[in-house]
């Protein structure tokens, strides 16, 4: 198939494309860079079954030829770019998701949305399954992310029953792994850099809230069996596993070996107390759970972080000394 990605130079784009690729299929890729880094897709340059353009999806999006599938991932997507970014996050969840249900009209092809756990909000049930419409506030500091993805979903369903668009709509819980930005301001970032550093590590709040953390290559094979699958309705892909915010601190400290300890900073205005899905309808339709604990995962994004770290070191080396 011949499939477009939006949003291809981030964290999960870039995943995304490897594995279409490894698939055999061929791969158009968009992104503007607000938040995708170059770095994530320099090694599928080569590749000639990879096409990449720098391009804002919230305009009008031409690709020549035939397409078979649109997966819109376009999105700033971690706390620190959605506050910063609050306009951008609003007009790629409406203009964006727009545009790209546009295309796959046009072209006939299956459409992906890359929706997140954010729609549920600081749930008042737990865990949290796909029939839980959330607890948002749609006018506080988050809501520029959480109503920007509800949005994308009711007019991805809209496109569905009144276009007849083939959709999969895919709602992401916390996910980690190899080439998170050391900045974006996730808690598994954050963590490793500052642990890396010798630096405390900051929680907000008590650190009693709850997260579950999936490693990015079982995510990816989530998203994959869900693109090729049947199902219409939005779907949760997660890992189950749920762990503290103290817990994580304490697990990655004793992998890098740090002895700095934590620091504590109050909680952020509306930051879910806990966060954990129900993956019973993926396990039932897709087959699929999470294989890597978070033991494993940690320890290969602790290697991958260490290798960044050192390459910008390098980097800033080389920029004193110019």
């Amino acid at each position: 198939m011949r499939i477009l990605v939006t949003g291809v130079a981030g964290f999960l784009g870039s995943h995304l494309a490897e594995r279409l690729l490894v698939e055999g299929h061929e791969v158009v890729g968009l992104d503007n860079f607000i938040t995708g880094s170059p770095d994530n897709i320099s090694h599928l340059l080569g590749n000639k079954r990879f096409t990449f353009y720098r391009y804002d999806v919230t305009e009008f999006i031409y690709v020549a030829g035939d397409l078979h599938g649109v997966l819109h991932f376009a999105s700033p997507a971690s706390p620190i770019d959605y506050l910063q970014l609050p306009i951008q996050t609003l007009k790629v969840g409406s203009l964006g998701t727009h545009k790209a249900l546009g295309l796959a009209k046009a072209k006939g092809a299956r459409f992906l949305l890359a929706s997140t756990s954010e729609v549920y909000g600081d749930p008042a049930v737990h865990p949290q399954p796909e029939s839980y419409w959330g607890n948002v506030n749609p006018v506080g500091p988050r809501g520029v992310y959480d109503e920007a993805k509800r949005f994308a979903e009711a007019l991805t369903m809209a496109y569905h029953r009144y276009h007849g668009v083939d959709t999969r709509i895919a709602r992401i819980f916390n996910t980690y792994g190899p080439r998170m930005r050391r900045d974006d301001g996730r808690v598994v970032s954050n963590f490793i850099v500052q642990s890396l550093q010798r630096n405390p590590l900051t929680i907000y709040g008590d650190g009693s809230q709850t997260r579950s953390f999936c490693y990015v290559d079982d995510l990816i094979e989530g998203i994959y069996r869900l693109f090729t699958s049947n199902r219409v309705e939005p779907l949760n892909l997660g890992n189950p596993s749920e762990h503290t915010i103290s817990e994580l601190a304490e697990l990655v400290l004793e992998l890098t070996g740090s002895t700095a300890g934590v620091e504590y900073q109050p909680l952020p205005q509306d930051d879910p107390k806990v966060r954990q899905p129900d993956i019973s309808l993926a396990r039932q339709l897709l087959g699929w759970e999470p294989q890597l604990d978070l033991r494993e995962g940690l320890k290969a994004t602790i290697e991958y972080f260490s290798g960044v770290l050192e390459r910008d070191a390098f980097r800033g080396e080389g920029q004193g000394t110019a």
